[in-house]
């Protein structure tokens, strides 16, 4: 399990990896693409260590019938004593911890130490804390925390949630049941759960918190997934679930800062470097005013694409 690029990732000694001022290295671990691997099928869960994906998250909950829950937990913990999935971070989505399975999957997987756990249908900051309990009585008190936004009482509280606790890393959007519960209907601009999006995105930065998009039922139509990415890159969000590996490249590429993104970042802080040191606290980049802000935006556009450069290299290697 030692293969893996840790949820809080330092750059060892010479790479020249810098986050923005105030920000954890651990907020900005690259999370693109976060495919979900129903733990029932162990072909899907050994095919995991091929993918050019960001996460894996090797579910036990939603996808698992209720008959296979003891076999899926128990491939989930053959695939973790395996090890070999690299640079992937590894995430495992229990069953909530007050059902009939959450306490037993908790206690066989909390030993191996997976990158993260993943709580699904948390509705308040109580939920959060309970879930933690439980966790942390089950052993892993030192494994970091994602939590599902699944239903409209959870949008709602999104900010409590989102302050419950510093052992979370990463919100994680369950737009389908969302969409479900609100009776609404899945569009191309998804307009119904824009401002489920919006809400959740402000509860999540306004407590420092990466999130995740939710996924895309059509494993088809990629024209529509894509679309689907470059909005949620567009709202503010670092990445998309996704449940076919098809669907990783695209939420990738659309995640990925691109090369004038890149270009343009480093010319920001060069330029503002300058004036500063000319006494001057803002200036001027092909026609734009620069300020403070957006050389923390520029910072952070670097960190994300270095780290991704990185990640690609050593999974090249």
């Amino acid at each position: 399990m030692n293969d893996r690029l840790p949820a809080t990732f330092i750059p060892p000694a010479g790479d020249h990896i810098e986050a923005p001022q105030g920000v954890s290295m651990s907020q900005y671990r690259p999370r693109r693409s976060m495919l979900y691997i129903p733990a029932c099928v162990p072909r899907f869960l050994a095919k995991g260590r091929e993918l050019r994906v960001d996460s894996l998250i090797l579910d036990l909950e939603e996808s698992v019938l209720v008959e296979r829950k003891a076999e899926a937990r128990r491939n989930a913990v053959a695939a973790l004593q395996a090890g070999g999935y690299g640079h992937r971070e590894v995430v495992v989505r229990v069953n909530r911890h007050d059902s009939a399975w959450g306490l037993d999957d908790l206690t066989a997987i909390a030993p191996l130490k997976p990158d993260a756990i993943l709580f699904p249908r948390i509705e308040s900051r109580r939920d959060v804390l309970d879930a933690i309990a439980a966790l942390d009585q089950a052993g892993g008190a030192e494994i970091p925390v994602m939590v599902m936004l699944e239903t409209p009482m959870a949008v709602l509280r999104a900010e409590e949630i989102a302050g419950a606790s510093d052992r979370l890393i990463c919100l994680v959007m369950g737009t389908s049941d969302l969409t479900n519960e609100l009776h609404a209907r899945i569009t191309p601009e998804r307009l119904p759960i824009l401002y489920s999006l919006s809400h959740c995105l402000l509860a999540a930065r306004a407590h420092g918190l990466p999130i995740v998009d939710g996924v895309h039922l059509d494993m088809k139509d990629m024209t529509s997934f894509e679309y689907a990415c470059r909005m949620a890159r567009d709202l503010g969000y670092d990445g998309k679930t996704v449940l076919h590996p098809l669907q990783i490249q695209y939420a990738n590429d659309a995640f990925t800062p691109r090369a004038e993104s890149v270009a343009r970042a480093r010319k920001i802080i060069a330029a503002f470097a300058e004036a500063n040191a000319e006494g001057r606290g803002v200036t001027v980049v092909d026609g734009r005013l620069v300020e403070t802000l957006h050389v923390e935006a520029a910072r952070r556009t670097l960190l994300i694409h270095d780290l991704i450069v990185k990640m690609e290299a050593d999974e090249d290697a």
